[in-house]
């Protein structure tokens, strides 16, 4: 079997994730710090932003694929990628220290968890 759609969105999400983490490298150069953020902020926002699509990423590309696997029509898959992407993008933008209720954050937290959510009941609706 092969997995297509879900193949086409770990490989975007793989770019977004070099994208972060090559921004947390150049940031780290610039300040000299290796671990850590060093109360540098712009260094935390960095490592945060990297750091939450990496913690997402994973889950939402393993029920895709399971989704893909069991059936599930590439016009969904495609919107739980899509969604899922925006969101992500959404959340990356919309982060700031000092606005913690965001719009872009917000509803780019909202868009993970529905796409996730999306997953989740078709595959559970399956085991019915």
């Amino acid at each position: 079997m092969t997995f297509h759609i879900t193949a086409l969105y770990a490989s975007l999400v793989a770019l977004g994730v070099f994208a972060l983490a090559n921004i947390v490298s150049a940031k780290r150069g610039r300040a000299g710090i290796s671990i850590l953020h060093g109360d540098k902020l712009d260094l935390a926002l960095a490592i945060r932003r990297h750091g939450n699509l990496v913690e997402n990423a994973p889950l939402m590309l393993i029920l895709m694929g399971l989704c893909e696997a069991n059936g599930l029509a590439p016009v969904w898959l495609h919107a739980m990628g899509i969604m899922f992407l925006a969101a992500r993008v959404a959340h990356a933008v919309g982060l700031s220290v000092d606005n913690p209720k965001a719009p872009l954050r917000l509803a780019g937290g909202i868009g993970t968890q529905l796409a996730m959510l999306g997953a989740v009941a078709y595959l559970l609706w399956l085991q019915l």
